[in-house]
């Protein structure tokens, strides 16, 4: 199955537990892009939405897509009062959309289950000359080692899900990935930006948060009941909450006139 498809399944919790992002992202983006209610704006893979709300209100016309029917029915009623936004339910590499047609688009937390090459070759195409891409995702990080509340997490994590990997917390030289692919594939004027912030999480909105990850939905049941008992059981016997170290990055840059 196409691991894509998991966050199709229970699009209500999705909704509820997924967090928005930190108002100083939209920030630089409006200052960079100076979009407003005359732009025609593409968001790629909306989920429901909680990236969409500050365009929506900025009165940009948005063509949304998303490969989920569930998140996309459940995304066009949640938005149903706005009349500056069309959803279509489909993968963006399928949809047939014409040369020079948006001033700006835009992913969050969604490009990385593209393929890169084809993906920002079609946004070239698609964007109007000296138009904006805005990439931008959110990295929760449960992990760390001076906090009892990841350390209790980390003891489940190592029991049904250990990992050689070493688990690193994102920073600045994580930047340099998409600044580069941004570079290699012809966008110019790039800047990167970092924001953090930290959320608190009782242990059932801890659980309702891995039920959102694509990964965590696909494991076998009795394995993945047997990590959710566990895991509420040890952030309960801490005191009931789980500290959540967010970091955002943000990825703006043009697409080349020439």
């Amino acid at each position: 199955m196409d691991l894509r498809l998991k966050f199709n399944e229970d699009v209500i919790n999705y909704d509820n537990i997924r967090p928005a992002y930190v108002d100083e992202l939209y920030k630089d983006i409006f200052s960079y892009a100076q979009i407003d209610n005359q732009s025609s704006i593409l968001e790629i893979g909306i989920g429901t939405g909680q990236a969409t709300l500050s365009f929506l209100k900025k009165g940009c016309n948005i063509t949304a897509i998303e490969l989920g029917n569930n998140l996309a029915e459940y995304t066009k009623n949640k938005f149903s009062a706005y009349k500056n936004i069309n959803i279509i339910n489909e993968d963006f590499m399928n949809v047939l959309l014409q040369s020079n047609q948006f001033d700006f688009v835009y992913s969050a937390t969604a490009f990385h289950w593209l393929p890169q090459e084809q993906a920002f070759n079609k946004i070239k195409e698609i964007l109007k000359p000296n138009g904006t891409i805005a990439l931008f995702w959110n990295h929760p990080f449960p992990n760390r080692l001076d906090d009892e509340s990841n350390i209790a997490s980390k003891a489940i994590y190592d029991k049904y899900r250990p990992t050689d990997k070493p688990i690193t917390e994102f920073s600045e030289k994580d930047l340099q990935k998409y600044e580069k692919a941004l570079e290699l594939y012809g966008f110019t004027d790039i800047k990167s930006y970092m924001y953090r912030r930290t959320r608190t999480l009782s242990a059932d909105e801890y659980i309702a948060l891995l039920n959102t990850y694509s990964d965590h939905r696909a494991l076998p049941a009795d394995i993945k009941y047997s990590f959710e008992t566990e895991m509420k059981n040890a952030i309960d016997s801490i005191g009931g909450a789980i500290n959540i170290y967010d970091t955002m990055d943000l990825y703006l840059a043009k697409n080349s006139s020439d």
